[in-house]
């Protein structure tokens, strides 16, 4: 198998595609197992075990009590807050892992930008503070109805192809697999790109074709053709990874269980202090399948109450950031890619700034996560006439 090299394919010119009846216009209303493993093992550790060793005295070497006092008291803040400066290896030096490690060997960065919801004329600006902030991963799907301007936004960012993460997401209503490439085809085209890093089944629900909710039970009940086509596009060099979305255990099943040439990789999921789904991911660990969650803060309706919980905001002034990093932290510290979403600039480089919680915190946020019912923010199921998570 043979994927594109750096060399080969850098961002292409995109055409302007028009929503027609072939490409219907997205729902922006919708958000709508090989083993893998940390790109670098880090070990539970204390804040004060993480700050940096005192150097040996030696004759060259002498300084006064009171800068050494200072050096302590700086390194101590500057660990805190996770104020490692712009790089892409923030996440390193904060004691989390950076990227997974995928069955195809390619590495996923930990922390992705979501653009859900993302308006237009906003998403591409978000784009590009989130390469600046240094963000190496960008999470899209067609239905979105925006990778022309995030693609637009990539090529004038000026970051090599090659050094971002980018993953879009297989539509509803193009399950068939005769109708698989050609809305691939149309992805690549808006990203400006010849290949994806990651693709995604986006819901286990297939639509009928030219219906707008009308159900496609036969490939509902049986997503493997759409799978086969999937690894077909994978062998031709279109897509490097592939995996689901919205899939229960079940459904992961009910995939897996044929002969696969390529597992998936990942399952994208709703992951959240409201929706901690401590089952699925102990299972997705056992059997490796990586999780990233979505909507990581609860959804936009939910965000506010999300970060005024008290735990949360008791955490956060312990540790001197902000309770939104103090989610965003949990989420890659429990072992999945996270994809927290804004295009308010600050709150995008926030976001980025990520921190191991100590032990006892991380174990009082799992509690209260898991202490309440828990409560999906995104569920079509009513709307579209299924029981997606039975």
């Amino acid at each position: 198998m043979s994927f594109p090299t750096s060399k080969q394919h850098g961002y292409l010119p995109v055409p302007n595609i028009e929503d027609t009846v072939d490409s219907p216009r997205p729902r922006s209303d919708l958000e709508a197992p090989p083993k893998y493993s940390y790109f670098e093992d880090v070990e539970e550790q204390e804040y004060d075990a993480m700050r940096p060793r005192k150097r040996a005295e030696t004759w060259k070497t002498t300084l006064t009590v009171g800068f050494l006092v200072a050096a302590a008291m700086y390194a101590l803040v500057s660990g805190l807050r996770g104020a490692f400066g712009g790089s892409a290896c923030r996440g390193r030096k904060s004691g989390l892992p950076t990227h997974y490690t995928l069955p195809s060997g390619d590495r996923i960065p930990s922390v992705a930008l979501g653009v859900w919801r993302a308006e237009k004329g906003k998403v591409g600006e978000a784009v590009k503070t989130a390469l600046k902030a240094g963000y190496r991963h960008i999470d899209g799907a067609w239905t979105y109805g925006n990778e022309a301007e995030v693609g637009a936004a990539l090529r004038e960012s000026g970051v090599p192809r090659e050094d971002i993460w980018l993953t879009s997401k297989l539509w509803n209503a193009f399950h068939a697999p005769e109708d698989i490439e050609p809305v691939v085809d149309e992805s690549l085209s808006k990203l400006g790109t010849n290949y994806l890093d990651l693709y995604l089944i986006h819901w286990p629900v297939a639509f009928k074709k030219d219906t707008a909710f009308e159900i496609d039970w036969d490939l509902t009940n049986d997503p493997y053709p759409t799978w086969q086509k999937l690894e077909e596009l994978v062998e031709k060099g279109k897509l490097r990874n592939i995996g689901i979305s919205n899939f229960n255990i079940r459904r992961i099943q009910n995939l897996t269980t044929n002969p696969l040439k390529i597992k998936p990789a990942v399952n994208q999921v709703e992951l959240s202090y409201w929706n901690p789904q401590p089952e699925l991911l102990k299972w997705s660990k056992e059997n490796g399948l990586l999780l990233e969650a979505y909507s990581p803060l609860g959804s936009a309706e939910r965000v506010k109450e999300s970060l005024n919980i008290p735990i949360v905001k008791s955490i956060a002034q312990q540790l001197g950031i902000t309770p939104a990093q103090v989610y965003i932290s949990w989420h890659v510290q429990r072992g999945t890619v996270v994809l927290p979403k804004s295009v308010t600039p600050s709150r995008v480089e926030e976001n980025f700034q990520i921190t191991r919680l100590p032990q006892r915190h991380f174990d009082q946020l799992e509690e209260a996560a898991q202490s309440h019912k828990p409560e999906r923010s995104v569920d079509p199921s009513e709307r579209w006439g299924i029981d997606i998570w039975n």
